[in-house]
């Protein structure tokens, strides 16, 4: 069975007010404060200004999107997120804005060790947007990222 995420991810009331912006976007509402708005074409298309995607390195971030980002996280940091796995191989890929710019990433790799196992991605991005990992979880499962497998499921069960 596979995972696949391409998502915005914030304080919930910051991107309640910034959805008003996008056509098409829908709220899901994570743990600990946190929600995510899932990248559906119809977001995609919403946001994307005409240059090309894969800038930072993302399969999914729409050209341009970045810019919007870094003016978003002036009222708070913001981050966007990529995880696709099958069969237990995949890769995860976070960037964090805040203050207007880019500040952490994107990273593509696990990086510092924390109690012997690699801190991922997508975990070190929510740590930056407050998130705290839990006794046997890491800030991934804390918020409750893995309670949906896609994009579809989350729009479908919780937005």
């Amino acid at each position: 069975m596979g995972y696949e995420l391409q998502a915005v991810i914030a304080a919930d009331e910051l991107l309640r007010a910034v959805s008003r912006e996008m056509p098409g976007a829908r709220v899901g509402t994570l743990g600990q404060g946190l929600s995510l708005i899932p990248m559906t074409d119809e977001v995609f298309d919403a946001v994307t200004h005409g240059s090309n995607t894969g800038e930072l390195g993302f399969w999914r971030l729409p050209g341009g999107f970045d810019t919007l980002l870094a003016q978003w996280s002036a009222a708070g940091p913001i981050a966007y997120v990529e995880a696709e796995y099958f069969g237990g191989v995949g890769e995860q890929r976070a960037a964090v804005w805040a203050d207007g710019s880019l500040s952490l990433g994107p990273l593509d790799e696990p990086s510092e060790k924390r109690f012997s196992r690699p801190v991922s991605p997508i975990s070190q991005a929510l740590r930056r947007l407050g998130a705290r990992r839990t006794l046997g979880d890491d800030e991934f499962g804390s918020v409750g990222l893995d309670r949906h497998r896609t994009n579809e499921d989350w729009i479908s069960n919780v937005c």
